[in-house]
């Protein structure tokens, strides 16, 4: 079963950026990073994973239309057995207070500090992977 872990971000950058740190390990099939642009979509990915076991989600906060705070209530409601760690340019506490009020397990600043984003990750794989 293939493990996914999945982005949700609107800046189309970060898709690039993410595939490009963690190529080794998509080509080697340790897992697969899907990416979803808005709430709606990443709503709409997770009720459907087919195959795939999803392991983990990180999102934007801000985002058109739904935000990623607005949205981690019904993502905790549809999928409570996958973490969601959220990501942000502001790392204020209220913001911080608020993320894990509503269900996250985390939350990392932007520019993104990629080791820890591979770390999250790493936590979260099988011991096969």
């Amino acid at each position: 079963m293939t493990q996914l872990v999945l982005v949700v971000d609107d800046e189309a950058d970060v898709e690039v950026l993410l595939r490009q740190q963690f190529r080794r390990d998509l080509r080697a099939g340790r897992f697969v990073m899907d990416f979803a642009a808005s709430a709606a979509q990443a709503l709409t990915r997770i009720a459907d994973t087919g195959e795939q076991t999803l392991i983990l989600i990180f999102s934007d906060i801000n985002m058109p239309g739904m935000t990623g705070l607005d949205m981690l209530p019904e993502m905790r409601a549809r999928r409570p057995d996958v973490p969601v760690i959220m990501i942000t340019a502001y790392g204020d506490a209220e913001t911080h207070r608020t993320a894990l009020d509503r269900g996250a397990e985390g939350m990392l600043t932007k520019p993104i500090d990629l080791s820890q984003l591979r770390q999250a990750i790493e936590a979260r794989l099988g011991p096969a992977a």
